[in-house]
C-alpha cells in the first residue's frame, strides 16, 4: 500500500477552496493540482467548496468561471457546489447557521468567551505592542468580565464577538507532510476570534468547522497558511474532532524572486486561455513547479504525473514561474497535435468573420513547428489570406533594380502552371528561375517574398505559393 493512502484507517480526501473574489489565479490553481494529484495517486477523494463568506466581494460569475476553468485544465471532483454530496451544502454562505451552532457550542463548553472589545481599544492595545517592539496579540480584556461588567457592556450597545481561549505555556508541535516538525508557542498566540459582532465566522474558524464536518483527512496549501495552522489545531482539539494531516507548499515566485503577481504577466487561468495555452501544458507546466518526476521527465501527460506524484518530492523552497519556459512547453504539446486537431483550436483565436478560413490545415502544417501560443497565430496566419502592408525590409527589395525582372520572370512562369500546386511544383518553378536571371537564388527567393508577403522573412516560400495558389501569386505580383 502507498505511504498516505489511509489516514487513521479512512480514505484520503482533500479539498480545494476558492473564494469567487475573483478569477482562478495560477498560484491558486498549482495548490488545486498537487492536493488533486496527491489525491488521485491515493484513490482518494476532493472536495470542491466556495468560501464566499466575503459577501461584499464575492460574485456568482466568478464562482461560475472557476468550476469552467478547473475543469478546463482537466480537474474534476467528487463533491461540490455543482455536484452536491453527502456533507454539503458546499458554499459557505449556505453553512452559517452551522458555524453559529458550533460557535454556541464551544461557548458553553467553555473554549470562547465573549468579547465586547471595539475597534479603537484593539488598535490602541496593538499600537501599545508594536511600541514594545512585540508581535501585537489580544490582551485578554474582556477574557475574565463577571456577568455585570458583561451587563453592563451590553447595555452600552455593544455587541459582542466570540474568542478563543488559546491555552497558556503550551506547546503545538505540527508535523508538516513537505516541511517537517514545527512548532508553535500558544503563548505567542493571543485569545482570536471566531465569531465577529455581525454572526459571521472568521476564516480559521469557518475553514476549521468544514474540513471537521467534510472529514477532510489531509490539508495541502501554501505555506502562507502556516501560521494558521496553531489556531486550527486548537479548534480542533475543542470541536473533539480529528486532526487532518497538513502539507504546505511554497509560493510561486516571479522571475525576481518577489511572490508571482499580475505585474509578471498573466495571472489568471482566464488570461492564459485567452493566450492560447493548451491545459495539458499548463498542467503539466504547474506539477513540475515544486515537484520533480522521479524518472527526470519534462513533458508528461496528467495522468502520468498523477501515478507518479507523492509529497516526498515536493520541495520546501519556493519554485519561480517562468513564462518562456512555458511558452516553450506549450509549443511542445501544439507539436505533437495534427493539423486537424491544431485547425479546430484555432478558429476560436481568429479574427470575427475568420473562423471558416480555406486551407486552414494546410496552413496549420506550415506554421506548426514555429508556433508557440495559439493567440500569436492571427500575425502568422494572416499573410496566407490578405497581403498586409510591406515592411521597411521588404520595401527595400522591391526598390532595387533587380526586382522587376524577377517579378516578371516569375508571373510568366506561373501562367504557364496549374492552379493549384503543391510544394513541390512551387519548388520545380522557383528552381530555374536564377540561372535565367543570372542572380543569385537568394536574391530571387528575397523578392519573390517580399511580393507576396510583404516581408523579408516567414514561412518556407514554397508553401506559402502552394497554399496561395496560382491566381492570389499573380494578383500579389501585379499589386508589389
Amino acid at each position: 500500500m502507498k505511504a498516505g493512502v489511509k489516514h487513521l484507517g479512512k480514505t484520503v480526501r482533500v479539498r480545494f477552496a476558492p473564494s469567487p473574489t475573483g478569477y482562478l489565479h495560477i498560484g491558486n490553481v498549482h495548490t488545486a493540482l498537487f492536493n488533486w494529484l496527491f489525491a488521485r495517486h491515493c484513490g482518494g477523494q476532493v472536495v470542491l467548496r466556495i468560501e464566499d463568506t466575503d459577501r461584499a466581494r464575492s460574485e456568482a460569475h466568478y464562482e461560475g468561471a472557476i468550476v469552467e476553468d478547473l475543469r478546463w485544465l482537466g480537474l474534476d471532483w467528487d463533491e461540490g457546489v455543482d455536484v452536491g454530496g453527502p456533507y454539503g451544502p458546499y458554499r459557505q454562505s449556505e453553512r452559517l447557521a452551522i458555524y453559529r451552532d458550533a460557535a454556541q457550542r464551544l461557548l458553553s463548553e467553555g473554549f470562547l468567551y465573549e468579547c465586547y472589545c471595539t475597534d479603537e481599544e484593539l488598535a490602541e492595545d496593538r499600537k501599545r505592542y508594536l511600541d514594545q517592539g512585540l508581535m501585537p496579540r489580544y490582551s485578554g480584556r474582556c477574557r475574565n468580565l463577571s456577568d455585570e461588567e458583561r451587563r453592563r457592556l451590553a447595555a452600552e450597545g455593544r455587541k459582542p464577538a466570540l474568542r478563543f481561549k488559546v491555552p497558556a505555556g503550551e506547546e503545538i508541535v505540527l508535523q508538516d507532510l513537505i516541511r517537517g516538525e514545527i512548532s508553535f508557542a500558544t503563548d505567542n498566540i493571543g485569545d482570536f476570534i471566531v465569531l465577529r459582532s455581525n454572526g459571521m465566522p472568521v476564516y480559521n474558524f469557518s475553514v476549521t468547522v468544514d474540513d471537521a464536518l467534510m472529514k477532510i483527512t489531509h490539508i495541502i496549501r501554501g505555506d502562507e497558511h502556516i501560521s494558521n495552522t496553531p489556531r486550527q489545531i486548537l479548534l480542533y482539539r475543542a470541536l473533539g474532532e480529528e486532526e487532518p494531516q497538513f502539507a504546505h507548499i511554497a509560493m510561486l515566485l516571479g522571475p525576481d524572486r518577489s511572490k508571482l503577481s499580475k505585474r509578471h504577466g498573466a495571472a489568471s487561468i482566464s488570461d492564459f486561455r485567452r493566450m492560447g495555452f493548451l491545459p495539458e501544458a499548463l498542467v503539466n507546466y504547474l506539477a513540475l513547479l515544486g515537484w520533480s518526476s522521479p524518472t527526470g521527465e519534462e513533458i508528461m501527460p496528467l495522468a502520468a504525473i498523477k501515478a507518479q506524484f507523492t509529497l516526498d518530492r515536493v520541495a520546501k523552497s519556493p519554485a519561480t514561474f517562468d513564462i518562456a519556459k512555458l511558452r516553450w512547453m506549450n509549443a511542445q504539446y501544439i507539436n505533437k497535435l495534427s493539423p486537424k486537431e491544431i485547425a479546430e483550436l484555432a478558429r476560436a483565436f481568429l479574427p470575427a468573420g475568420k473562423e471558416d478560413l480555406p486551407k486552414l490545415e494546410q496552413v496549420m502544417a506550415v506554421l506548426q513547428d514555429e508556433l508557440e501560443v495559439l493567440g500569436d497565430l492571427w500575425p502568422r496566419l494572416q499573410v496566407f489570406y490578405e497581403l498586409p502592408e510591406k515592411d521597411a525590409q521588404a520595401a527595400k527589395i522591391l526598390s532595387r533594380q533587380e526586382a522587376d525582372a524577377i517579378l516578371r520572370s516569375f508571373q510568366e512562369v506561373l501562367q504557364e502552371g496549374p492552379a493549384e500546386l503543391s510544394p513541390e511544383e512551387a519548388h520545380a518553378l522557383l528552381h530555374e528561375l536564377p540561372s535565367k536571371l543570372s542572380l543569385g537564388t537568394g536574391k530571387v527567393l528575397r523578392t519573390i517574398r517580399a511580393a507576396l508577403t510583404g516581408a523579408a522573412s516567414g514561412p518556407e516560400l514554397i508553401h506559402i505559393i502552394a497554399i496561395l495558389g496560382r491566381d492570389e501569386c499573380l494578383r500579389r505580383l501585379r499589386q508589389a
